[in-house]
């Protein structure tokens, strides 16, 4: 896996639409479509605009610190469109120099929870999508033999689960149990992103959900990463004193192409948009996310 180097800015284009089949009275969203500040990533801009417009607009920022925003629409509507745009630097992240600890070192650290691992402990145990159990252990092991160093493993776990399973988008739905993805061996990328951390929380490591965005287009003469043209999910583990974003999906190690919106224990916490509505009966749903690298003449958000 070869390392980028540099830094490029995007800007980023996020729209979700619900056409409903009645007119809905009223309505209760929370959001998570800004992009974090982070070491590696600069946020530049960002606007998120909603219609019909909310009589209720709450930003603030959730348990893990992501930014968040809640809204109620008070007007009734038939249609409700929420876009997103904003506009990140990204700066090369370097991998870990060395391959870290033996693993079982690291897993045992966590198990004391001092003020070196206290921000990864919560991130050890499971969460509403990702059960532990035996079985996400055993697919684990092979990567994870004694003495084995905590990144040589995670990174052959992560080109593991990209050769065994199958990205298929008709295969799962956002409830479908990552017991039978392990069975079936296919899914989409949130569906690597909670195995890979079942695995990981299964045998005693740490490990994190990230939600965020993919370039739309590669640079000339490399691939078209899997999970473009959408919202895309993969996952930081613990190392002993950082945190390594891994990404099962495209079988790479998160830098120039992945832009981070939101972390949380699972999909369930940092959801791009959910809420409640009063009315509305079947909808149909669509996004759309453009993320496009800009050059110099581009305008400010």
């Amino acid at each position: 896996m070869p390392e980028a180097s540099g830094s490029v800015r995007y800007r980023a284009r996020h729209v979700t639409t619900y056409v409903y089949e009645d007119a809905v009275g009223s309505g209760h969203q929370l959001v998570h479509l800004a992009p974090r500040s982070l070491p590696h990533q600069r946020v530049v801009g960002c606007r998120l605009d909603v219609q019909p417009v909310p009589a209720v607009w709450s930003p603030r920022q959730d348990y893990f610190g992501n930014e968040m925003v809640q809204f109620t629409i008070e007007t009734r509507h038939s249609e409700l469109i929420i876009e997103a745009e904003c506009e990140v630097e990204l700066i090369a992240t370097v991998r870990p120099a060395g391959d870290g600890a033996p693993w079982e070192q690291v897993r045992d650290r966590l198990e004391t929870a001092d003020a070196a691992t206290v921000s990864a402990h919560e991130f050890l145990f499971d969460s509403m999508l990702v059960p532990t159990s035996v079985e996400l252990a055993r697919y684990a092991e092979p990567s994870f033999p004694p003495g084995r160093p905590i990144v040589a493993a995670l990174v052959d776990l992560n080109r593991r689960i990209n050769t065994d399973f199958t990205f298929d988008p008709q295969a799962t739905t956002l409830t479908t149990p990552i017991a039978e993805v392990l069975e079936n061996r296919r899914g989409v990328c949130q569906d690597f992103a909670h195995l890979m951390i079942g695995c990981l929380r299964s045998i005693g490591l740490a490990a994190r959900y990230v939600s965020g965005y993919l370039r739309t287009l590669p640079p000339p003469g490399k691939p078209r990463l899997v999970g473009a043209d959408a919202s895309h999910a993969w996952l930081a583990a613990w190392i002993g004193d950082a945190w390594l974003d891994l990404d099962p999906t495209n079988n790479c190690l998160p830098s120039l192409d992945h832009i981070t919106l939101a972390w949380g224990r699972d999909y369930d916490d940092v959801a791009p948009v959910r809420g409640i509505i009063a009315g509305g009966g079947a909808h149909t749903l669509s996004v759309a996310v453009d993320v496009l690298p800009l050059d110099g003449t581009s305008q400010p958000i």
